[in-house]
């Protein structure tokens, strides 16, 4: 980056030295140190935005590219669709949905079992009478 001798080095102590003076060189050294660390750090954030800003964009990119790959997949393994699967409209009303059963309501009256003439008494949970035996 910076091609610097030692020479050149020794050169720049120097001047330093006379220019500043040996009393305040320290104070202006860590002063110097500290622009140089804000000026890597300006630097770093500058390269981290471009790197995110990259990474984003190939994502971009990537996502296109498996949603067009994708895409083609669905097309080549698509299993055909039968003629009969295809919506028919219904302009009579006839494919309207069945109304629930009629539910009788069980009074005082009718909570005692009435026998069936196809079903043993048996079958259906009644008391058996000595003829039915």
């Amino acid at each position: 980056m910076l091609d610097i001798g030692s020479t050149e080095l020794l050169m720049i102590i120097i001047v330093a030295i006379v220019v500043i003076g040996p009393k305040d060189l320290p104070r202006a050294l860590y002063k110097v140190g500290q622009v140089i660390g804000k000026a890597k750090g300006v630097a770093r954030h500058f390269r981290t935005g471009i790197d995110a800003m990259v990474r984003e964009v190939e994502l971009e990119e990537m996502e296109k590219k498996w949603k067009a790959d994708n895409e083609r997949i669905m097309r080549e393994h698509a299993a055909p669709q039968p003629a009969s699967a295809t919506p028919v409209a219904d302009p009579a009303g006839v494919m309207q949905p069945l109304a629930a059963p009629h539910v009788p309501e069980v009074t005082a009256a009718s909570d005692a079992p009435v026998a069936s003439a196809d079903v043993p008494a048996t079958a259906q949970g009644l008391p058996v009478t000595e003829g039915e035996r």
